[in-house]
C-alpha cells in the first residue's frame, strides 16, 4: 500500500464523525426522508472527496505557512511589515503591453461575446498585471528561501509525528509539528464548516421544495400559486430582504406543520479568546455580548458589511459591546495602512467611530491630505491629529492589532467575532443568529 493511501485511511478515521455516506439520513419530515444522495451532485461530490483531499490541503497550508515565515523574516530585516514588503515588490511589475492586451482579448474573444476591447480593457489589464505580480512574488519567495536557508523536514502528513518533530528549518530555526498544527487548525476547521454549510443549505432547500409541493397538493394548487400567495402577493417594497424574510417565514411554518427534523449536525464552532485590549469600543463594558470586527478601511467588503452589522445590533440595545480592531491588507490596498493610522489618531481624540464612517464612505480618497482634511471637518485638533498620525506609538498599536489578528488565523477582512466565535454569514440574519446564540435565545 502506498504511503498516501495509508494516510488517507488515517485521515478518514480522524474525520469519521464528520464524513458523510450517500445513505446517511440528514433530515426527516412527514412523508420524507432526506439522505445525502438526495442532494445535488456537486454537494455529494464535495462530501465524498473531503477526506481524500485532506493530505493535499495540509500540504498546501504548510507551503502557505513557510511562505509567510520567509516573508516575515525579510520584512523584519527591512524594518517593515509583511504587507508593505509584498506591496513594494508588486510595484516592480511592468504594465502589460498593448500586444499582450490584444493577445488575451483575441484568445478569449468567444468568452467576451459582443463586448469590445474597450469594454473589457480594465479587467484584462488587471488580470495581466496580477499575473506579473504573482511571478515577481514567486521569484522573491524562491530567492528568500535560498537566502535564509530553508530546508524541508518531515512531511506534515507523515505517520507518527510528534509535536516537537521538525517539518522545516528556516533561518537556523526549526519549525515544529505543533507550530504547523496551530497554524493549520483554523483553516482546516473553516474547510469543514464550509462543507457543513453547503450540506445544510442543500438539506433545507431539498426539504423546503418537497414540503412546498406537499402543501400545494393539499390545497389543490400548484407550488407556483402557493409561492405567489404566501410570498409575492405579500411583498410591499419588493426588496431582496423582504423576499427572504417572507420565504423564511413560509419555510418555518412548513417545517413546523410537517414536523421536519434536521439530523445532520455541523462541527462545533471554534471558540477563540479574542483580545479587545484598549481598542475603540461602544456599548456597556459589562455587556453580555462582545462583537469584535477586524477591518480594513479601504476594503469594499468592510464598508458594505459595516452598516449591515450596525442594523443587526440595533435590535439589542444595551446588550452589545462593539469593538473594532485594524487589519490593513497592505499588499492589496495601497492606503489601508495610512487609513488605520489615521483612525487610531482620531481615536486618541475620541472620534474613532465618526472618523471611520467617513473612511468607509470615501474609500477612493484615503491619501494623507484627505485623511487630515477629514479630521479637520470633524472638528479634531489637526495639529495633534498629525502628531498622533505620525507617531510610533500609533503604528505600534496598529501592528499589535495585525499581529493578534494573524494569531487568530485571519487572512482577510472583514472578520467578525461574537463572543469569540467567528461569524460565517455576514448578513443581518447571520449576525442576529450569532447574537441570539450568545444570549442563549432560541
Amino acid at each position: 500500500m502506498k504511503l498516501i493511501n495509508a494516510l488517507v485511511i488515517i485521515f478518514i478515521f480522524a474525520f469519521a464523525g464528520f464524513a458523510q455516506k450517500p445513505d446517511d439520513i440528514l433530515a426527516t419530515a412527514t412523508g420524507h426522508t432526506i439522505r445525502l444522495r438526495d442532494l445535488s451532485a456537486e454537494i455529494q461530490k464535495d462530501a465524498a472527496e473531503f477526506p481524500m483531499n485532506l493530505p493535499k490541503t495540509r500540504s498546501g497550508l504548510f507551503d502557505q505557512m513557510v511562505n509567510q515565515r520567509v516573508i516575515d523574516v525579510e520584512a523584519n530585516t527591512r524594518g517593515i511589515t509583511r504587507g508593505k514588503l509584498m506591496a513594494d515588490e508588486k510595484t516592480k511589475a511592468s504594465a502589460p503591453t498593448e500586444a499582450e492586451i490584444n493577445a488575451l482579448f483575441n484568445a478569449q474573444r468567444n468568452a467576451f461575446g459582443t463586448k469590445t476591447l474597450d469594454d473589457v480593457r480594465k479587467p484584462i489589464v488587471n488580470y495581466l498585471r496580477g499575473q506579473a505580480e504573482q511571478k515577481i512574488l514567486i521569484a522573491l519567495l524562491s530567492q528568500l528561501k535560498a537566502k535564509y536557508k530553508f530546508t524541508a523536514g518531515k512531511d506534515v502528513n507523515a505517520v507518527g509525528l510528534g509535536p516537537s518533530d521538525g517539518v522545516a528549518t528556516l533561518n537556523g530555526q526549526t519549525i515544529t509539528v505543533k507550530e504547523f498544527e496551530d497554524f493549520a487548525r483554523i483553516p482546516l476547521f473553516q474547510d469543514k464548516a464550509d462543507l457543513a454549510d453547503s450540506i445544510l443549505g442543500g438539506v433545507h432547500e431539498t426539504l423546503y421544495d418537497a414540503l412546498l409541493a406537499d402543501e400545494a397538493k393539499a390545497l389543490g394548487i400548484d407550488p407556483g400559486a402557493l409561492i405567489a400567495r404566501e410570498i409575492t402577493d405579500k411583498m410591499k417594497d419588493f426588496s431582496d430582504t423582504e423576499r427572504i424574510a417572507l420565504t423564511n417565514d413560509l419555510s418555518r411554518r412548513l417545517f413546523a406543520k410537517y414536523q421536519a427534523k434536521i439530523l445532520y449536525t455541523a462541527p462545533e464552532p471554534l471558540f477563540q479568546n479574542i483580545s479587545v485590549g484598549n481598542s475603540p469600543a461602544t456599548g456597556p463594558v459589562n455587556a453580555p455580548v462582545t462583537i469584535v470586527m477586524f477591518s480594513d478601511f479601504q476594503c469594499s467588503a468592510c464598508s458594505a458589511t459595516h452598516p449591515i452589522l450596525k442594523k443587526a445590533m440595533e435590535a439589542y440595545p444595551g446588550k452589545i459591546r462593539f469593538v473594532v480592531r485594524s487589519f490593513p491588507l497592505e499588499s492589496l490596498h495601497a492606503n489601508a495602512w495610512r487609513a488605520a493610522l489615521a483612525a487610531a489618531a482620531a481615536n486618541a481624540q475620541g472620534k474613532f467611530f465618526e472618523y471611520t464612517e467617513v473612511l468607509y464612505s470615501h474609500q477612493n480618497a484615503l491619501d494623507d491630505a484627505s485623511l487630515i482634511k477629514y479630521a479637520a471637518e470633524l472638528g479634531l485638533n489637526v495639529k495633534q491629529f498629525e502628531l498622533d498620525f505620525k507617531s510610533e506609538k500609533t503604528a505600534a498599536a496598529v501592528r499589535k492589532d495585525m499581529a493578534d489578528g494573524e494569531s487568530y488565523g485571519i487572512n482577510g477582512t472583514p472578520t467578525i467575532y461574537v463572543n469569540g466565535l467567528s461569524v460565517r454569514s455576514l448578513s443581518v440574519a447571520g449576525f442576529r443568529a450569532a447574537i441570539d446564540k450568545a444570549l442563549g435565545n432560541k
